[in-house]
């Protein structure tokens, strides 16, 4: 990789940060790109991510975000307005994307803000903490309902839960 930021010139234009475990470090990193007018780019885009916390993350520091059209990115990101959705199948595609968003950048110098203010407003609308806390704990209780079921002497191993079809309302097997 090295070899081919030399080759096109990229030196200095690029940064490799590796993986990344510290949570703090990765606000303070994602802090710093957006300082630098950078955008966030995941080297390896997952095929399918269920969430997107990470999206999430850089969004909220006011990262233009390049992510996966797949999963969680494909709803957390409006493309071409909050962010960019990339095919992780099609290199050429996703590299395209990435150059003509600073190409853009280059011609009008409001753009970068402009989807960075649209991404960080996407943010405050639809995935406030509140609203994040909240589908954490209802997780938390769904799986809290299950470890204890699942103790052979338990009283609520006795229950039965709801099946999938009787929450969402539609006819299954059980619910006719």
């Amino acid at each position: 990789m090295h070899a081919l930021i030399e080759m096109y010139e990229l030196t200095g234009q690029i940064r490799w940060i590796k993986a990344q475990n510290d949570r703090v470090r990765n606000g303070e990193l994602y802090r710093c790109i957006a300082d630098t007018k950078g955008a966030f780019y995941s080297g390896m885009p997952a095929l399918y991510e269920a969430f997107g916390l990470r999206v999430i993350e850089a969004m909220n520091c006011g990262l233009p975000i390049f992510a996966a059209n797949q999963g969680g990115p494909a709803d957390i990101i409006v493309d071409g307005v909050s962010g960019f959705h990339i095919n992780p199948n099609n290199g050429e595609e996703y590299s395209n994307k990435i150059a003509d968003f600073f190409e853009k950048c280059q011609e009008d110098n409001a753009y970068w803000n402009k989807v960075s203010t649209a991404g960080l407003q996407r943010i405050y609308e639809c995935y406030p903490w509140k609203i994040y806390s909240t589908k954490a704990l209802n997780m938390e209780s769904v799986h809290g309902f299950w470890r204890i079921r699942s103790k052979p002497n338990s009283d609520i191993s006795r229950c039965s839960a709801p099946s999938s079809s009787e929450i969402w309302g539609v006819p299954g097997r059980y619910n006719k």
